[in-house]
């Protein structure tokens, strides 16, 4: 993912979502610690440039590594870049954040959300009749 203070907050999803496309990372206004929640209310625009939100002016390039660990991207982001975010997965039709699993690889949590993101749909008939 480039880091660069022109682009947009949704550049660097889009950017996530090429390599892991079951999930989804959203930026907040402050920290959250490793085994920790995001206060949803605190979810930034995702219009906003990186320069409007980062809590250090930085620019560069971070890997995505799916071996890398959830709480370790999360406080990568966060210390290299100073980007508040949080991975999301989906899990029977509702987007979850992924405290509680933080120290899964990204890997891990993208098959889990492809396979258990859309389980519900499958309970509910096509056609009912």
């Amino acid at each position: 993912m480039k880091i660069q203070g022109k682009r947009q907050l949704r550049n660097l999803q889009e950017d996530f979502n090429e390599v892991f496309p079951y999930l989804k990372i959203e930026f907040f206004k402050t920290p959250h610690s490793i085994g920790n929640d995001s206060d949803e209310k605190e979810i930034l625009d995702v219009n906003l440039r990186i320069s409007e939100v980062q809590e250090v002016s930085k620019k560069g390039e971070m890997l995505l590594d799916e071996e890398m660990s959830v709480g370790d991207f999360e406080e990568k982001m966060r210390n290299d870049f100073g980007l508040n975010i949080q991975v999301y997965r989906k899990e029977h039709g509702k987007w979850l954040q992924t405290w509680v699993t933080d120290s899964w690889t990204l890997e891990h949590q993208n098959n889990r959300s492809k396979v258990m993101g859309d389980k519900d749909d499958l309970l509910v008939p096509k056609n009912p009749q």
